[in-house]
Formats: structure tokens, sequence, C-alpha cells
């Protein structure tokens, strides 16, 4: 009986480990010929590399587990050891999408590249505007670039993922700059420009000696039809006033486009006598109608140029 015992374990003990068939692979790593340890070791090393990036000339790495990824390898090697020779096998893969959406957002933050608008950059030497061009920004795609990060993670493969970008358009283009106003103090001319083209001129009164017309690039910040004059504050000349309703008395005409200089704008002026002279507290008077003609072709946020010639 003891022979008969140790006759039936020998067979057992000695039975070789099980050997995955030839040209059994598993998510494109080759595992044939392998027993189950050798296997998953190889595995392991494959997909615990670090993923790759690649953007303007930069290179970085990323842990796996910084995406919350996990191999079911085990699962894989019993599929694989039951596989057919040749016969390729699915790795089961999970990882945590919020940890990958954070990581794009971060890449999406540090590599992004704010479009540049076109803008005014000064006068050229016979009056007209000169007008930077306008350039594209660049972000990242980060829908295209989550789902390679996923994809990474279901391969092997750690070649370098290049940061997909997408164009991002100027607000303000050159060919669609828009309307600049320039006000030559000394010479009394308001004169409108379409981006470069002179588009109207206008005879104006600009400010006094003692209350100069700012000189510099500004741009209009306030708007409004038949508006109230009110006396500014802390000025001595308009101590004692109260304030004007609109109507035919009303010192600001019937349109005020303010400028971001302070208390300074342009308007109508009941006054025409003093149209072509230096007769204001610091404002640009026109002649009403002109005043309202001008009113309909600019906008908040227009540029007012105000030079000495």
């Amino acid at each position: 009986m003891v022979a008969a015992a140790f006759g039936a374990a020998a067979p057992d003990a000695a039975r070789p480990p099980a050997v995955i068939a030839p040209g059994v692979s598993v998510s494109g790593v080759g595992v044939g010929g392998l027993t189950s340890e050798p296997a998953r070791a190889r595995l392991r090393r494959a997909f615990i590399r670090p993923l790759e990036f690649a953007h303007a000339g930069k290179r970085w790495q990323a842990p796996p587990h910084r995406f919350g990824a996990h191999w079911w390898v085990n699962g894989a090697i019993s599929r694989a050891l039951k596989a057919r020779p040749a016969k390729p096998v699915e790795l089961g893969v999970s990882y945590w999408q919020k940890k990958v959406d954070r990581y794009v957002e971060r890449l999406a933050r540090r590599f992004f590249v704010p479009p540049e608008d076109a803008a005014l950059a000064g006068l050229a030497g016979d009056g007209r505007p000169v007008i930077t061009p306008e350039r594209a920004g660049r972000r990242v795609a980060k829908e295209l670039l989550s789902g390679a990060i996923a994809h990474a993670l279901h391969t092997p493969t750690r070649a370098p993922l290049r940061l997909p970008m997408k164009p991002v358009a100027p607000s303000r283009t050159r060919a669609n700059f828009g309307p600049v106003v320039v006000i030559a103090r000394e010479s009394k001319r308001l004169t409108l420009y379409d981006e470069t083209s002179p588009v109207r001129s206008f005879p104006v009164a600009t400010g006094q000696a003692s209350y100069p017309t700012p000189l510099g690039t500004w741009s209009i910040a306030t708007m409004q039809r038949d508006p109230w004059w009110i006396p500014p504050p802390d000025s001595d000349w308009a101590q004692g006033a109260k304030p004007i309703p609109p109507g035919p008395g009303n010192p600001l005409g019937t349109r005020w486009m303010g400028l971001t200089a302070p208390l300074v704008g342009i308007h109508g002026t009941p006054d025409s006598e003093s149209i072509g002279y230096s007769a204001s507290h610091g404002c640009i008077r026109m002649h009403i109608p002109d005043a309202d003609w001008l009113f309909d072709q600019v906008d908040i946020g227009t540029p007012v140029v105000i030079v000495a010639a």
C-alpha cells in the first residue's frame, strides 16, 4: 500500500508547469512559450513603464499610477494558458477618468498660447493709423489628448504622445479692426478712419491752455444720447453749477462719447462759434450734426488718438 501510494503521487509531483502556446500575445506583448510567472513579469514590465509626452521641444514622463491605472494581469495569464497557438489575448485595463481629465487640464493651461488681436501701434508719418497684424493662438485639444492617454494605457507602446493642438482665432483682425478716431489738437481737426482709410474729417474745438486736451491714445468708454451735463466734481470752473437736462441749452449737445481720459469726451456743442478754437475745459467739441453722425460710426472701445499737431 505504501508503494502504491508513492507510485500514484510521483507523476503529479513531477508534472512540469503549464506553458503558454507558441505565438500567443497579450495586448501586443508576446508570451508564447513562457510559463505563468515569466509571462506575468513580462506584462508588468511592459505596461508599468511611464507614458512619454512631447511638445514644442520639451519631453516629459508621467507614471501610469498617476492616472490610477491597473492591469488585470492574472486573468490575462489564465486566458493565455488556455489559448490556441498564435491567438491574441486582451489585457483588462482600468483607470480613473477624473485623474486623466485633471492631468489633461493641467497640460492645457501650461501650453495654452493666447491669440493676439490686431492692435493700434500709433500713427504713420501721414497721420494714418498703424495697425499691427493679428496672430492666432493655440490650445490643447483636450478630448483628443484624453483619448490618446487612454489608448496608451491599453497598449505597451510608449512612443511619445505629441500634444494635439487647435488654433484659437483672435477676436480682432487687421481686416476688421474697425474705426479709429484721430484728433489733431493744434490743427483743431478730428478725422475718422476705417482701419487705415480716412472716412471724414471735421473741425473741432479743443481745450484751453489752462485745461489742455490730453495727448495720447485713449478709447471711447461711454456713449450717451441726449446726455445730462453734470458739473465735474472738484473743478474750480464748475463751482456752484447745477446739472443741465437734455435740451437746446445743454453744453454737451445731443451726443456724448466719453474717453478713458478722465473727464474728457467728444460731444456736440450749441456754441458753434467755439469750433476751431481752444475753448473747452479739455473736451473735444463738434458741431451737433457732426457729433450725431460720428456717434453712429463708433462703439465703446473705439481707439481715439490725440496728437499735438
